[in-house]
């Protein structure tokens, strides 16, 4: 159910989706928001003009364009402030969100960056727990942990090590879980 690569999320073949930590216009921007842009073509552009933006934790659902999926599920993250702000609420609300938006289109496999960890300076460490523990325990409490594949695509090797860990985690624990059934 979770899994983790090291590679570019715009160039993953074999998903009915894939995420963009996109910003609050939806029109485009730099890092993963960028090249979802530049690899989707300008179609995603005009579609997403039409959205109205996305509130911070909330998803909106596009086309994929010229992506090699079905749908792009665009979620803003929240801008690290030190952690007072309710940032790690709004991450968790985001992951949810995805999640709902999964199960609402019959997605089976979903490749998902890291969210806010790169110009939103969200740490690493913490986003990567929230963002894999949400995911799996909200899965768990809807029943459909075994039915959609869940593939983080990490593009720097500190982000990759950091969720091979955590993830690496929860399949521990869940195998220790199952030895005590």
């Amino acid at each position: 159910m979770l899994n983790y690569i090291l590679g570019d999320i715009t160039k993953q073949i074999g998903y009915d989706a894939i995420v963009n930590a996109a910003n609050n216009t939806l029109l485009g921007g730099g890092g993963v928001d960028g090249a979802i842009h530049r690899a989707a073509g300008k179609f995603l552009l005009e579609e997403c003009k039409k959205l109205g933006g996305c509130e911070t934790g909330e998803v909106k659902l596009t086309r994929a364009y010229d992506l090699p999926c079905k749908y792009i599920i665009h979620t803003v993250g929240p801008i690290w402030t030190g952690g007072s702000n309710g940032e790690a609420f709004q991450l968790r609300k985001c992951y949810k969100n995805i999640v709902d938006m999964v199960i609402k289109m019959r997605i089976r496999k979903i490749a998902i960056p890291s969210i806010s960890t790169g110009k939103y300076k969200f740490p690493i460490e913490e986003a990567s727990k929230i963002a894999c523990e949400t995911v799996y325990s909200y899965c768990m409490q809807k029943g459909i942990e075994k039915e959609i594949e869940f593939t983080w695509v990490l593009y720097d090797d500190k982000t990759y090590r950091k969720y091979k860990e955590v993830i690496e985690e929860i399949k521990r624990d869940c195998i220790s879980e199952d030895d005590n059934v």
